[in-house]
């Protein structure tokens, strides 16, 4: 049978493919020598659509060149600003299976193996959260979704009437996701309460309380609370057990952000999440912690009926067919209807790996970060803003007779020299008032070599941008 030869099956498509992979690969094996981030160069001189196309060639080239090509690598061992994307060699495989096959993952009848593997792999993860047997969970984009999907199930248990008097709480750490969130489900910032944390960053439950109960006099609905497991800016945890009971005592919804920090229940410093297993939600991202390609996030919820209740089209439906078939439909406990099996992805790598080795690389990060804080605490005029919690440490240098704006400027400046050397990913926040310097030491190819040079260079740019006086010790 003669094959087809269609706009749809360009005949040069399988070689340019396997040319692609290969060179890859090929690329991800020296990639520890290459710039961590590129400037962007000039504008791609093919942003526009032609009537007749161009050769499969030229544009995968295109990508490959002028446009993949600049930007920041964050799945690069010494990119340790933001959370890194460290994508496992197993996820990436897994990523290209998933779309390749392309099956619609939105229930059983479309894809009832990999809906099953989801499931089983959502249950496994829920058992590692300490939840109920009632639990379940969906694997989403990441933890924006994770957390308005959470935070509408929470919404949900309010009369629709009362919506407009539904009131969160967040902490001053809690990620902008959360307030966007909440955004997107019909609470306004005036019914959001930041409650401020204490000088470990985490959410103050005195204050907490405080707030609830004077909303409540204000005759407002305090309705949800979201916790968080190790916050962006400083990898902290709240205090689940006391905001667990306060949530017990004024009836509220207890979701924990957990995006970053959950992965810790895989490894051997779990306890550090104590109370975790308390929380009505948790929002977890695979694609950051547990090695993922983008796109791996997971939301698991305490009672998975809750679920339905706020995402079947038709909940009614439940009163007369197998209600376990209707938890086990995606479409039918989350937002999407046409989704794909994120999940397989991550039920690759856990497969091929096996837990020990991920709880190995998740154990590497916490010891990197701390092994920079032994580095740090070396130099008197660096000041330790935040010491190391889940890989993450903030810091800044500190010169006495600096101002405070003298200070910050020059800490974004050596921030800003850093990044525009390649050598490494190092970008500031915002902690008490003060511009520091982040860490985020989570990639497990990442070595203490790479962290040692880091801390030099941050130092010698501080050196070079300082006046004689005011150099740092060697």
């Amino acid at each position: 049978m003669k094959s087809r030869n269609t706009a749809w099956t360009d005949p040069s498509f399988e070689q340019i493919t396997e040319t692609f992979i290969h060179e890859y690969l090929e690329e991800r094996k020296t990639l520890v020598s290459q710039p961590v981030c590129r400037p962007a160069g000039r504008k791609p001189e093919h942003t526009g659509i032609s009537e007749k196309g161009r050769p499969l060639e030229d544009v995968v080239r295109e990508l490959k060149e002028e446009i993949f090509s600049f930007g920041c690598e964050t799945c690069h061992p010494r990119f340790l600003g933001f959370v890194p994307g460290t994508a496992s060699c197993y996820s990436w495989l897994g990523d290209i299976m998933t779309s390749a096959y392309n099956r619609h993952a939105g229930s059983l009848a479309n894809f009832p193996q990999g809906c099953q593997i989801e499931s089983d792999l959502i249950r496994w993860l829920c058992d590692k959260a300490g939840f109920p047997d009632t639990a379940g969970g969906l694997f989403v984009s990441g933890g924006s979704m994770a957390n308005l999907t959470a935070l509408t199930i929470a919404r949900d248990r309010l009369p629709e009437h009362d919506w407009h008097r539904g009131t969160a709480y967040v902490s001053e750490q809690t990620h902008s996701s959360v307030a966007k969130g909440l955004h997107i489900i019909g609470i306004p910032s005036d019914r959001i309460r930041c409650i401020p944390t204490d000088k470990h960053f985490q959410m103050s439950s005195a204050l907490l309380e405080q707030a609830i109960t004077e909303d409540l006099e204000q005759g407002l609905l305090p309705f949800a609370v979201i916790a968080s497991a190790g916050t962006t800016n400083t990898g902290s945890i709240d205090p689940f057990s006391e905001t667990a009971a306060i949530c017990r005592r004024y009836h509220l919804w207890m979701h924990v952000d957990g995006s970053f920090g959950a992965s810790v229940l895989l490894s051997g410093r779990k306890g550090l999440l104590k109370g975790i297993e308390l929380a009505d939600s948790l929002s977890w991202d695979a694609h950051k912690w547990l090695f993922q390609t983008y796109g791996c996030g997971m939301v698991l919820v305490r009672d998975r009926a809750d679920m339905v209740n706020s995402f079947h089209a038709h909940p009614e439906y439940l009163k007369d067919i197998d209600a376990d078939e209707e938890y086990m439909n995606p479409w039918n406990i989350g937002p999407e209807l046409t989704r794909p099996a994120r999940g397989i992805k991550l039920w690759l790598t856990l497969q091929t790996m096996g837990s020990d080795a991920v709880a190995s690389g998740i154990e590497h990060g916490f010891e990197l970060a701390e092994y920079a804080e032994q580095l740090l605490r070396r130099y008197p005029e660096i000041e330790i803003v935040s010491p190391a919690q889940l890989a993450v440490i903030n810091f800044r240098f500190n010169p006495g007779r600096l101002t405070e704006e003298e200070k910050d400027s020059l800490n974004l400046r050596i921030s800003r020299q850093i990044i525009s050397s390649g050598y490494a990913g190092v970008f500031t926040t915002e902690l008490n008032g003060k511009k520091v310097l982040r860490l985020c030491t989570i990639h497990p190819e990442t070595t203490k070599e790479d962290i040692r040079n880091t801390i030099f260079l941050l130092k010698e740019y501080c050196q070079k941008l300082l006046p004689a006086s005011g150099s740092i010790p060697a």
